[in-house]
């Protein structure tokens, strides 16, 4: 493609580059650099791109897309005033701008992301007939085809080559979470949205935003580019998203008034039950998977699904034979013991407390929370949780999450001021396989033993290295050495 074609819609501030020649590829990391690239300079928050321009050059780049001008003499650039962006925009052009083949739809919040996308995929899939690509935390899928996936959102160029994927494929939805981080770094910038789903907002990523302020105006970026925006009524946030929001609106409620409304709820072990409520029709619904929270994970995914013209009845029929997702409230085999494992994402103060809550609901026994906190992230919310497990479970076990760069110590020290003072029994145990055995040997008759953070994540990062761990394994190989 000629380098004019993959700059359509780009502002040139500046060039010396050959605007016809033939560009074979796009990089924006000098380690993937290839002859004949178009190497765009990104400024990021750990590095800049454009002292790796040299490097690109040498590697055979033959132009670069910059912010900055190189400081290399006789490197053909085009500078632009926001590379990033750019980088976005190039990928549309590259791969043929697929996202507008197919019907977008974008999942933001800070919980509940990953089961609405999944029980959205279920009802495209299984009432509307249509083939659907998921992007998201757990997995990326075309159809049934499983991509394994590093972050939520990739970046934008990988992301439109995704997006290619799905529309070779023959994909007619594509449903994805999409990330404050990745609306914030571009990442999704020019993709339109049929629908976009806002399920709740509560602490996390303040490493990132610094405020809850910026954490919302990050979110309320996907509701001013989508045609209609499928929102939390009972969520404090939901205004200050919508302020700047063209988009038509549609609530949904537990609470407050809404277009769509949870009326008649019932918790049970294994399910949740309700009444889907809306001005002409209630419509009976039942999900296999336990959790106060699974009502608003329900209601926004109905609400979406009527906006692409799916009727309550036939959603509610698919819901209904919808599986678990993997890593949420998922119950782990204890064949012969009688306690209950559970995995939970739960990594925040308001996910544990959501998760807690619903175990603490239908626990024979004790409800034990085992928890870390991650490394390199928000510290403020280190105590907020240790808190959190003092005041709904019975018996909170301290661990690892995912340590990065810090000592596991040090995390486990922020946590602590949370469960002091507090009348709820804790012990700390430094290495999460430690702490897991610990819990299943104290476990006592009807105990549920919730191992919260982790959820679909079959690794532990230490240093930048990811080392393999499985919880479902852990605690198979246990009971299978006979403990």
């Amino acid at each position: 493609m000629k380098l004019r074609e993959l700059l359509k819609g780009i502002e040139i501030l500046s060039a010396t580059a050959d605007l016809d020649i033939e560009i074979a590829h796009v990089s924006y990391d000098s380690r993937a650099a290839q002859p004949g690239d178009l190497f765009v300079a990104m400024t990021g928050f750990a590095v800049d791109g454009h002292t790796f321009i040299g490097k690109a050059m040498a590697a055979g780049a033959a132009a670069v897309l910059c912010e900055k001008l190189p400081e290399e003499a006789g490197v053909p650039y085009v500078q632009t005033a926001d590379s990033r962006r750019a980088l976005a925009v190039v990928g549309a052009n590259f791969f043929g701008h697929p996202a507008d083949s197919m019907t977008m739809v974008g999942v933001t919040g800070t919980n509940g992301k990953t089961t609405t996308t999944y029980l959205l995929k279920s009802i495209l899939e299984q009432a509307l007939g249509a083939k659907v690509g998921l992007i998201g935390t757990n997995q990326n899928m075309i159809g049934d085809e499983v991509i394994p996936t590093e972050r939520t959102t990739p970046e934008s160029f990988e992301l439109q080559h995704l997006f290619a994927r799905m529309r070779d494929a023959g994909c007619t939805h594509v449903v994805m979470e999409v990330s404050s981080h990745a609306l914030v770094l571009d990442r999704v910038y020019g993709v339109r949205y049929a629908v976009g789903i806002f399920t709740n907002l509560t602490q996390d990523h303040l490493d990132f935003h610094k405020t809850m302020e910026a954490y919302c105006d990050a979110k309320a970026i996907l509701f001013q580019n989508c045609g209609a925006g499928v929102c939390n009524a009972d969520d404090p946030w939901t205004a200050r998203l919508l302020k700047d929001a063209a988009c038509q609106k549609f609530f949904y409620a537990e609470k407050a008034d809404a277009d769509l409304r949870a009326e008649n709820i019932r918790l049970d072990a294994d399910a949740v039950a309700f009444d889907a409520v809306t001005k002409e029709k209630r419509v009976p619904v039942e999900v296999h998977i336990p959790g106060g929270f699974m009502v608003y994970n329900t209601l926004d995914v109905l609400g979406a699904a009527l906006m692409l013209g799916v009727p309550l009845e036939k959603s509610a029929a698919v819901l209904a034979r919808v599986p678990h997702v993997k890593g949420r409230v998922e119950v782990v085999p204890t064949p012969g013991k009688d306690y209950t494992v559970l995995i939970d994402y739960a990594h925040s103060p308001d996910g544990m407390e959501n998760v807690l809550s619903s175990v603490k609901g239908f626990a024979k026994g004790r409800t034990i929370a085992l928890f870390g906190c991650g490394g390199d992230r928000d510290k403020t919310k280190r105590p907020k949780m240790g808190r959190v497990a003092a005041e709904i479970a019975d018996f909170a076990v301290v661990t690892t999450d995912n340590p990065r760069t810090e000592r596991p110590g040090d995390i486990i020290a922020d946590i602590l001021p949370g469960l002091e003072g507090t009348d709820t029994p804790y012990v700390v145990v430094e290495d999460r396989v430690e702490a897991i055995h610990w819990a299943m040997d104290h476990a006592e008759p009807g105990d549920v033993i919730v191992l919260c953070g982790k959820g679909h994540e079959t690794y532990q990062e230490v240093n930048h290295v990811k080392h393999h761990m499985d919880e479902r394994e852990i605690v198979a190989d246990y009971l299978k050495a006979g403990k």
